[in-house]
């Protein structure tokens, strides 16, 4: 793919039985910043090319500011002039970080593709699968989303911040908003831990989502929202679960 920024490899690992690459790269979408993603290829694939897996992160942020600006980008793209050059985290995820890899020659199948997230990556991970003209993702899951931003607090400062229609604006990147006017069928599994302080603050608000997934008319088959006893907002949470995710998007990319 012609005018595609090249990308400078940073580090490289064994792991998992295939190779865990960090590579850098000048991004548009992105107001020419460098942007870095980790890429896992697993050995010896026989030339064939492999379905991809994203994920998206949670909130690092600010020092002094940690739910908003660098790093907090709530993976919309913004429309307030002082953020619209550089926060279109939508657009690096589902247009700029495909056509770049696909341009360094990487064997990845982008007609199978899934995505997932943690906290706000859950958040980008829900809204970008929702959200897609193109049905680009067959499945999505998310740890701990944001599940309702239009109705939290984190959600109202980053819309407010980043959308120049404010939380009305911020409509179209709200899990359950969009949920709620979907007709096709779908493939999503969340888990949220009862001890999450975030889930107890009012931030996460799965039962809405639920509500409103039900109310659309999905069922658990399509749309599966697990409550987890005890657990937190960390990566112990995280790690305790991923398994369960990553075979529930495996049955959908190896299709």
């Amino acid at each position: 793919m012609s005018g595609a920024p090249a990308l400078e490899k940073l580090s490289s690992n064994r792991v998992f039985e295939g190779e865990l690459t960090k590579y850098k790269f000048k991004s548009a979408a992105l107001g020419g910043l460098d942007a870095q993603f980790n890429l896992f290829m697993p050995l010896n694939p026989g030339g064939a090319k492999v379905p991809v897996l994203v994920y998206l992160a949670g909130v690092p942020g600010e020092d002094d500011d940690w739910d908003f600006g660098t790093g907090a980008g709530f993976y919309i793209n913004a429309t307030k002039p002082e953020y619209a050059k550089n926060y279109n985290m939508a657009t690096h995820i589902t247009v700029e970080l495909p056509q770049v890899i696909e341009a360094a020659g990487i064997a990845i199948d982008w007609k199978r593709q899934s995505i997932f997230g943690h906290s706000m990556g859950g958040h980008g991970a829900l809204t970008l699968y929702l959200s897609s003209t193109t049905k680009q993702y067959r499945s999505a899951s998310a740890f701990a989303p944001i599940s309702n931003p239009t109705k939290c607090p984190w959600g109202e400062k980053a819309f407010k911040g980043y959308l120049e229609g404010g939380l009305a604006e911020g409509a179209k990147y709200d899990a359950t908003e969009l949920i709620s006017k979907a007709t096709e069928p779908l493939h999503i599994l969340v888990d949220y831990g009862t001890g999450d302080n975030f889930y107890k603050q009012g931030q996460l608000l799965p039962e809405n989502f639920l509500k409103t997934a039900r109310d659309a008319g999905y069922d658990e088959f399509q749309v599966r929202v697990r409550s987890q006893e005890g657990y937190d907002h960390s990566y112990y949470f995280i790690s305790t679960f991923a398994s369960d995710h990553i075979h529930f998007h495996a049955n959908f990319l190896k299709a």
